[in-house]
């Protein structure tokens, strides 16, 4: 969606009262108000005569007792970078009037010239005093793609990297990879030329569950060799992948509206679309990689700060490495070091890193009723102690960084419930830790670029519970593979409870994870399906449906010690009970074990979240009732619990 009419939306909704914030305030004390409006000036901020910007209003605050809240009424706001910390505990940051403030992470370009089909601007002195790092271009509220060659897919390379990997928690990979494994890429002959301009290049490298976006320092045209800087996370052809794509060269301005920063000219590039002209266009460039930051010390967290009804767009990120999840960027918002927080009602669209990101101490902080989208890397990453992820519509994650995933973290007794979360380049929830709840979400079309992942990915999980969920349409695009829940390495003692997969090749997948049980879920397979537990031990699966209209393939049943009343059945009258050495079947069976009835389960609705067992099904017979998921995905405020 339009990102200027994506705010719109949120300001059409109906207001809301302070809640939280009305309890932060001090009894007895009315809350200071300070007004902020775009382009005010000389204001006090008053109603009247309203402060121009949020710094501004943030530092006047400062200047006597609270509480305060700063109303930011609506309109366009440029370069806005402000830092929130302990001194600020209780304050309430709000839009105000019809449309929610839109605060941008950049500022206009103009002074727009013809170069051939193109258009370029120059750019001036970096507001942020930083060298421009331009990773993202927004075009009347909408983020342009990137020039990108080849213009879709990837280019297959040579290298290879033959060293195995031996598991996370098995130390990565048996042998490290040495500096020169992590910096060199070879092509194929007539992929790459001597139009590379370097100095703007920049590649990504996939790997199997990331990927690595680096620039380039120097190319052998004889050799066909690129060298990289900085290194890249895993050498470029491990795990057997073998594919890049090049980024930021006037080769890859392949469709119009696509652009490219020409360092070397110090200047934007973009073509315009059929209709466009750029007197009537308002392009903004990133400056900055994060708009609002609460940062706190562990021993003097920020406290009881509310961000509400708050638009935020166009930040950037450096060039580096980003890791497992595009870990290393930043987000939009950052929290370090926080308690008792809440976002709620935002809208962020239009990033290059993500979109919440939290690190450091983080304890009961709230994100609510949020709307993001179009983020290059991740859009919630927010966890630490009783924290809860509530009622958000996530989707449009990992646009330049696919190992991106739509809501990360973990840690202790968090709640991630009631969230819509889809067109993700790779999981949508990953959600470790220790007495977490992940319930009620709704999740589909994710896991569209990398492998080893799943609609809710949980590793090292204790004691976790994933209940009530509705994973659907997610398809396996290869490599390690997609799934629907997937307990891996250290997770033990969870319960996957009451949840729902729909044509979904992959419905369970459980690695190197120790009792856990499995019970009371429907799983409908459009072809072939397969449930999977290589290196696991002491699960229990009881009272699970799992129907397929292709054969059924359950691969390291040994590991499953009480099997009881779950219905299985395969259309095709195939299944294939196989016992795992490792990763290496060693035997395989097509009787199921007991506990296993093959019955046809007489489902009616059957691909439809709302499925249910006719009155003759043999579900009932074997004490499985219907899995209710009409509460998955988001719900009217004030309908989802807190």
């Amino acid at each position: 969606m339009h990102i200027h009419a994506l705010f719109h939306s949120l300001g059409a909704r109906r207001a809301f009262p302070l809640g939280l914030a009305a309890m932060l305030l001090a009894p007895g004390l009315p809350a200071r108000d300070w007004h902020v409006a775009a382009g005010a000036r000389a204001g006090d901020g008053s109603a009247e005569r309203p402060l121009g910007s949020l710094p501004e209003a943030v530092a006047a605050a400062r200047q006597m007792p609270g509480p305060h809240r700063i109303l930011v009424h609506s309109g366009l706001y440029y370069n806005v970078a402000v830092t929130l910390g302990p001194q600020d505990a209780g304050l309430v940051v709000e839009g105000a009037g019809q449309t929610p403030p839109l605060l941008y992470g950049g500022i206009r370009l103009t002074n727009w010239q013809p170069d051939g089909k193109f258009q370029a601007a120059p750019l001036p002195p970096s507001p942020s005093g930083r060298p421009w790092e331009i990773r993202l271009l927004l075009v009347n509220g909408e983020a342009r793609p990137r020039a990108r060659y080849p213009s879709t897919g990837a280019l297959p390379h040579e290298s290879v990297f033959k060293v195995p990997w031996m598991s996370t928690t098995g130390g990565g990979w048996q042998r490290p990879p040495t500096e020169e494994e992590l910096t060199t890429l070879q092509y194929r002959k007539g992929d790459v030329g001597n139009w590379l301009e370097t100095g703007n290049a920049e590649i990504t490298v996939y790997h199997m569950w990331d990927e690595s976006c680096v620039g380039i320092a120097a190319h052998d045209p004889t050799n066909r060799i690129l060298k990289l800087s900085p290194k890249t996370g895993h050498p470029p052809g491990a795990f057997g992948v073998q594919k890049y794509v090049l980024w930021n060269i006037e080769q890859g301005m392949l469709t119009p509206g696509n652009w490219y920063h020409d360092r070397a000219r110090h200047r934007v590039v973009y073509w315009p679309k059929p209709g466009e002209t750029m007197a009537q266009l308002e392009v903004v460039a990133p400056t900055q990689t994060t708009i609002i930051s609460l940062r706190g010390e562990r021993d003097k967290p920020v406290r009881g700060v509310v961000l509400r009804r708050l638009a935020l767009s166009a930040t950037t990120v450096p060039l580096i490495s980003g890791g497992f999840a595009a870990e290393a960027f930043p987000g939009a918002i950052q929290l370090q070091h926080v308690e008792q927080c809440t976002m709620d009602s935002l809208k962020i669209a239009g990033v290059a890193g993500h979109a919440i990101k939290s690190g450091g101490l983080t304890r009961e902080v709230r994100v609510e009723n949020c709307e993001i989208t179009d983020c290059g890397a991740g859009g919630v990453y927010v966890g630490g102690e009783r924290s809860v992820i509530l009622n958000n519509h996530i989707h449009g994650i990992g646009r330049a960084y696919p190992s991106a995933i739509g809501i990360y973290r973990g840690g202790r007794q968090n709640r991630v419930a009631h969230n819509e979360v889809h067109d993700c380049s790779y999981s949508a929830i990953n959600y470790g830790g220790l007495s977490n709840l992940v319930e009620n979400n709704l999740i589909y079309d994710c896991m569209k670029v990398l492998h080893d992942g799943a609609a809710i990915y949980m590793f090292a999980a204790s004691n976790c519970v994933l209940r009530g969920n509705l994973a659907r349409d997610i398809v396996d695009t290869g490599g390690y593979g997609a799934s629907a829940y997937y307990l891996d390495e250290r997770s033990s003692g969870c319960v996957v409870e009451s949840n729902v997969a729909i044509r979904v090749h992959w419905p369970s997948h459980n690695h190197m994870a120790t009792n856990n049980t499995i019970r009371q879920n429907l799983f409908m397979v459009l072809g072939d399906a397969k449930i999977t537990f290589p290196r696991s031990t002491g699960f229990t699966l009881e009272r699970n449906v799992l129907y397929a209209t292709g054969k059924i393939r359950v691969e390291g049943m040994q590991a499953v010690t009480t099997w009881s009343n779950n219905l299985f059945f395969a259309e095709s009258g195939r299944y294939e009970w196989v016992t795992l050495e490792q990763y290496t079947a060693r035997q395989t069976a097509t009787q199921p074990p007991p506990g296993v009835s093959t019955n046809r389960p007489l489902l009616q609705n059957l691909w439809q979240p709302n499925a249910r067992f006719y009155p003759q099904s043999p579900a009932h017979a074997l004490g499985i009732g219907a899995v209710d998921v009409s509460r998955a995905g988001r719900l009217p405020r004030g309908d989802y619990g807190r």
